[in-house]
């Protein structure tokens, strides 16, 4: 009688949740539905060290490891627009290199960017490297160490920070799930990919509105005061991804397209002066190949070239 009621309740869920999601006693239960999508094989509900392996390292005081993302081109870009001496090392996502027990001591959550500082210096560990992560936070601590491209009075580093803050918390999370389900979610998961793409995509274009309201406003030139500040820095990236990268294949309908970019007027006159500095030319290419600064690849300093290359 006991199994018989158990198999009649069972019966009676299935009726009362036919034609509605509801979630199954575990998440685990649903991990092969994600099966499929381009970074399936890396995927993991647990942190910590998969591999045992040291980082590639130079002798620069700053060690960037990094891919052109556009949260690691935020990192590339300003390096470069500091004129800083740095090392970069390419960090490949497919392979999982990110899970190297290396990376993990830098980084425990496995992320790119990450950057090492042996020239941070402090009155407790004044021998002990400084180990960053979060592109935001390095870009603000570089700003900070530097003090370059982040204004000195209290209302316009505020200004800045808000705009670094919201893309951070907004920008970068929101157009990153809109690729996911633009490009890199299973093909099969047709209305998924449909939710994903109508839920995330919507709400980019309204953070474009947001931009563009905000440039048109007192024609700005930049993001805060008519100064080139890391609030244009960390925002150039993301839009930068909108207007040349997610790419549908086979199709090959375009982000740029689909979401109607063209209407931002003002986004795109700022996105075109921004990518015009010689520097951010520079920092949308590191780590974008193995040679992770590739204009190495054509000068005669054959050892430095060398140097950069990632042995990952």
């Amino acid at each position: 009688p006991n199994m018989q009621k158990t198999t009649t309740e069972r019966q009676e869920d299935q009726k009362a949740t036919r034609g509605r999601w509801v979630p199954p006693a575990r998440i685990e239960v649903l991990f092969d539905d994600a099966s499929g999508n381009r970074f399936a094989a890396i995927n993991a509900p647990t942190a910590g060290p998969r591999e045992s392996k040291a980082l590639p390292a130079g002798p620069a005081p700053l060690q960037l490891y990094s891919l052109a993302t556009p949260n690691g081109i935020k990192v590339s870009i300003m390096l470069e627009e500091l004129g800083v001496e740095y090392d970069a090392f390419t960090i490949n996502l497919a392979k999982g290199e990110q899970f190297t027990s290396g990376f993990v001591q830098v980084n425990p959550y496995s992320r790119i960017p990450a950057l090492v500082d042996h020239s941070a210096t402090d009155a407790h560990d004044s021998h002990k490297p400084l180990h960053l992560f979060e592109s935001g936070s390095i870009v603000l601590y570089l700003a900070e160490k530097y003090q370059r491209f982040l204004p000195s009075t209290t209302r316009l580093r505020a200004e800045v920070l808000n705009w670094c803050f919201w893309q951070m918390g907004g920008q970068g999370p929101t157009t990153g799930n809109f690729g996911h389900f633009m490009v890199y979610a299973p093909r099969d998961k047709i209305e998924t990919r449909n939710y994903g793409v109508a839920r995330f995509g919507m709400e980019v274009q309204r953070q474009c509105h947001v931009l563009e309201r905000h440039l048109a406003s007192g024609s700005k030139t930049y993001m805060v005061g008519e100064e080139y500040t890391i609030a244009d820095i960390m925002i150039f990236p993301w839009v930068h991804q909108l207007l040349t990268g997610y790419i549908h294949q086979p199709s090959g309908i375009r982000a740029a397209d689909f979401l109607n970019m063209k209407q931002y007027t003002n986004v795109l006159a700022w996105h075109d002066r921004i990518a015009a500095r010689p520097a951010v030319q520079r920092g949308l290419i590191v780590c974008s190949q193995r040679l992770a600064k590739p204009w190495l690849a054509d000068q005669n300093d054959t050892s430095a070239a060398a140097k950069q290359k990632s042995s990952l």
